[in-house]
């Protein structure tokens, strides 16, 4: 399994804060944002990892995390020349994973608790065959893509639903075995010009092969100025209680 980090796209609900800087290189504690996916997929045994941004931003990212030796990581990075889509810079990892299933993880997704579980449900019940999302429940479903559940698969996800079939929320933690890139060879831009990462997942409910776990612990999107507050609250507040 190898690892895919995406820290692309411009940030502009963070703006003024990433005129400058690339968001995944804010603080959040006391560390820049990115390290947090980094150390998710090492402690998850992951180490060898790609990493995908903007050509504007490849630089300062390089000159953050280096080669991966100080996180006893093997890092490699590509450039997404143009913001079209989740999908479509997944895309720019089909020569780095080979023939090897591939854990993704969004830049601006902040887990508390490495996501052990999620992968290990994925190489003992799914055998690295199919795809696996992280769940999360959320007071305002209709602000995300919300999943329906069955026992151990999702059946449909709803994008932004005005009528919520659950309060299940998709969070950026995805897994994919090699069937990925013909899915996304497949995809059409949606209403917006981008290569969603819904109809990746759809296209797995379709072939009844897409499961989920739950998030243990805190999962926040920084996204946003509410949520990047609330996330460096909440993770100095534990580190000052030594936790």
């Amino acid at each position: 399994m190898k690892g895919i980090i995406l820290a692309g796209g411009k940030g502009t609900r963070l703006y003024p804060l990433t005129r400058h800087t690339n968001k995944h290189l804010l603080p959040v504690g006391p560390e820049p944002m990115i390290y947090n996916p980094v150390k998710n997929l090492v402690a998850c045994g992951v180490r060898e990892i790609l990493v995908v941004t903007s050509s504007l931003h490849m630089g300062d990212i390089v000159t953050s995390l280096g080669s991966g030796e100080e996180f006893g990581a093997d890092f490699t990075y590509k450039v997404q020349e143009e913001a079209k889509g989740i999908a479509d810079a997944l895309r720019l990892g089909r020569r780095f994973a080979g023939d090897e299933s591939v854990f993704v993880l969004l830049g601006d997704n902040i887990f508390d608790t490495p996501l052990v579980r999620f992968v290990d449900n994925f190489r003992t019940e799914q055998k690295e065959q199919g795809a696996r999302v992280m769940l999360v429940k959320v007071e305002n479903p209709s602000d995300f893509g919300v999943a329906a559940l069955d026992e151990k698969k999702v059946v449909e996800i709803q994008e932004k639903p005005e009528h919520p079939k659950s309060d299940y929320a998709v969070v950026g933690a995805y897994l994919y075995d090699t069937r990925v890139w013909g899915v996304i060879d497949g995809l059409k831009p949606s209403k917006r010009g981008e290569y969603e990462i819904t109809d990746v997942n759809s296209a797995y409910i379709e072939q009844g092969a897409l499961q989920y776990d739950f998030v243990q612990g805190m999962w926040m999107d920084t996204g946003t100025f509410e949520s990047y507050h609330r996330a460096n609250e909440l993770l100095f507040g534990r580190l000052g209680k030594g936790k």
